[in-house]
């Protein structure tokens, strides 16, 4: 480890090692893991929650440059927004999107 001091002699300790990170995209807010998204990512379809003004191309787009994959197909839905009750008080739960991506057969993503 490195040693570093700033103009008011604090010091702070650096990693010589930067790890590498993976590429994002706004759009893509992360994968949407459930039982039915586990089965159907065998056969190339994957699932994926996305911002609310994310469109299919932009999506396209995304997809391409963060996994190097091209999508042959995407479906958006909308999530529903969902009244809840815990412990006596009422909130709602945020809605949002979810994207579903087919793949051609062979493509494959894989995610760390």
């Amino acid at each position: 480890m490195e040693k570093t001091t700033t103009k008011k002699n604090k010091v702070t300790k650096t990693d010589a090692k930067v790890e590498k990170k993976g590429k994002t995209h706004p759009l893509l807010k992360g994968t949407r893991i459930t039982e039915k998204s586990a089965i159907q990512a065998e056969r190339g379809v994957y699932t994926f929650n996305v911002a609310r003004i994310a469109n299919k191309n932009e999506l396209k787009k995304a997809i391409k440059f963060v996994y190097g994959v091209t999508p042959e197909r995407i479906s958006i839905t909308q999530i529903a927004e969902k009244n809840v009750t815990r412990r006596g008080i009422v909130s709602t739960k945020q809605g949002g999107k979810k994207a579903v991506v087919h793949l051609k057969k062979g493509d494959k993503i894989t995610f760390a």
